[in-house]
């Protein structure tokens, strides 16, 4: 889906142990740089390739790879993108990010007791061998160097008129963007997308809720045209709105 020039929505929705997944990576250009933010679940290489095809634009020109945090489906296709593009694409993502997105540090949702529950919340359907897989893939998440580091006081980014926005508590170091030309905001995982509203994600899939509802409160003073959720899709309305009620709700006023 092309938002704006110069920045569009992709869609990969695959069979992910039993349930369809639909998610959204962001595909920004600008001058001679081309990014993907967030690679998908591991293995979808393909449905990326195809994604970025409709909006005009192959895998092989993305210069740039923005991680907005840490989890498997934002990163899981990372080790396979920096294999398959030659040169290398540049890779960025916040300091508080790295260690774990190179595998210097077990992922903070990967504890040994929320991958038994993992495991356990599975269909029952789901045969003991893909069980197991299921549990290696956590156990042993992808991983690939971040060159350059983004938010939390840096500003550099690879395309003009593109921010990094803080907003730690899904992860410790969750970053969101904010596309100006379009007015376009890239939640991450800051915020999702269901049945046309936007909401917050499930307090158990944050790292520290209370800071995940802080981070949104900066969100109500940008000019929102749109809204890429990385689960749900595309928002159009008054973002801004939607927000202050969700946090009013969270805060019981």
């Amino acid at each position: 889906m092309i938002i704006a020039n110069g920045i569009a929505m992709l869609s990969l929705s695959a069979n992910v142990m039993g349930q369809t997944n639909v998610i959204h990576p962001t595909l920004l250009w600008g001058g001679d740089r081309v990014v993907l933010v967030d690679t998908g679940f591991p293995g979808q290489l393909p449905l990326l390739q195809a994604a970025a095809a409709e909006a005009g634009r192959t895998l092989e020109s993305i210069t740039d790879l923005i991680l907005t945090h840490q989890d498997i489906d934002h990163i899981g296709c990372l080790p396979a993108l920096l294999e398959h593009i030659r040169p290398r694409p540049v890779v960025w993502a916040s300091e508080i990010e790295q260690p774990y997105i190179q595998g210097d540090r077990l992922l903070v949702k990967i504890t040994p007791g929320a991958v038994e529950q993992a495991v356990a919340a599975l269909p029952k359907e789901v045969p003991d061998e893909m069980r197991s897989a299921f549990k290696h893939r956590l156990l042993n998440p992808p991983a690939g160097p971040v060159d350059r580091l983004i938010g939390f006081g840096r500003t550099e980014l690879p395309v003009e008129g593109l921010a990094a926005l803080d907003t730690p508590g899904h992860t410790p170091g969750h970053v969101s963007l904010y596309h100006a030309a379009s007015r376009t905001l890239i939640a991450g995982d800051a915020l999702k997308l269901h049945e046309g509203k936007l909401q917050l994600p499930e307090a158990r899939l944050n790292s520290d809720n209370d800071q995940a509802l802080r981070s949104l409160e900066q969100l109500t003073g940008l000019e929102i045209a749109g809204v890429v959720c990385y689960h749900g899709g595309y928002f159009q309305g008054d973002a801004r709105a939607q927000i202050r009620e969700l946090l009013e709700q969270a805060s019981g006023r």
